[in-house]
């Protein structure tokens, strides 16, 4: 098969490029019967070399193929691309966004299609197709979703070095008078490259919207001539340390043992510790709040008491 003008979208072929480079239809059947081909989608074909390698680039790239140029992954679907933490399932439906102009807002069934201004430097290139940048894709994502969502993102993004704060800034300047833009700049400004999980970033909007401190993130803590471990967080004036526990944590019992035993040091040194789940923070949220509340009282003073 010449491949020759082939391909363009992470290996994706459209039947009107096929033609074009004198496949025929009936030689494009017999492709596909043989294996030499496989479909993914209305009119889009990839090797099967290609097609071993699922997911969300798989399923745009065919989209994107055979929808108007300049039409790039967005929103959801950039962010499970460039590897950042979402909340809830990966949606069904595929996003994309292009800009305004001819043709208005077109688009496939299960795609959502959003028109907007796409600068330059708010495009790039991912797995072989083109999605909005980091730093765009975030701040889409926290002018369209809930203010935790928002945070979950952003701190994703900034962890991993993915993006920088003036790069989410200068992307906010860009998208001015956008709607969710305050909320999107809310988001920003919260936000933290030393949140490592999306639980951190749960737990601290939770914190946030109950009304406690804003704690210190992953500080080294120990007694006088140690050092015991690192804190997810650490209310210093208080004495308490707060933990973010993940079902792995519960689930190896060597893990479990010796993050008691960890407990014991940082109590003996004069912290309070305490431990809440993902669906603690997520479901009771008053009650953590209460629990934390109640450790600032009997740690105040602690080792950073006064």
């Amino acid at each position: 098969m010449n491949s020759k003008k082939l391909p363009r979208f992470a290996g994706v072929m459209t039947a009107r490029e096929l033609l074009a480079a004198g496949i025929s239809p009936l030689r494009i059947r017999l492709l596909v019967r043989r294996g030499v081909l496989v479909p993914v989608g209305r009119g889009a074909y990839v090797r099967p070399t290609v097609a071993n390698d699922q997911g969300v680039v798989l399923r745009l790239a065919p989209v994107l193929a055979v929808t108007r140029p300049g039409t790039v992954g967005s929103h959801h679907s950039a962010a499970l691309i460039h590897g950042l933490d979402l909340l809830g399932r990966e949606q069904a439906a595929l996003t994309v966004t292009h800009k305004p102009g001819a043709g208005s807002r077109t688009g496939r069934p299960g795609v959502n299609v959003h028109v907007a201004a796409l600068p330059r430097d708010h495009v790039t290139v991912r797995g072989g197709v083109p999605v909005t940048s980091v730093a765009r894709t975030v701040v889409d994502l926290a002018r369209t979703s809930s203010f935790r969502e928002g945070v979950v993102v952003a701190d994703s993004a900034l962890w991993r070095k993915q993006t920088t704060k003036a790069e989410l800034r200068a992307v906010l300047s860009a998208c001015s008078h956008w709607p969710g833009l305050r909320q999107a700049s809310l988001v920003v400004e919260f936000s933290d490259a030393r949140s490592e999980s999306a639980l951190e970033s749960i737990s601290r909007v939770a914190f946030r919207d109950q009304g406690l401190p804003p704690p210190e993130l992953q500080e080294w803590v120990g007694g006088d001539y140690e050092i015991i471990g690192r804190a997810d967080f650490l209310w210093q004036r208080y004495g308490t340390i707060g933990e973010a526990d993940g079902a792995v944590k519960y689930a190896d019992p060597e893990r479990a043992v010796a993050q008691l035993r960890r407990d014991a040091r940082l109590r003996a040194a004069g912290f309070e510790v305490v431990h809440f789940t993902s669906q603690d923070i997520i479901q009771a949220p008053g009650q953590v709040a209460a629990a934390i509340r109640a450790a600032f009282r009997r740690g105040a003073a602690g080792p950073g008491g006064g």
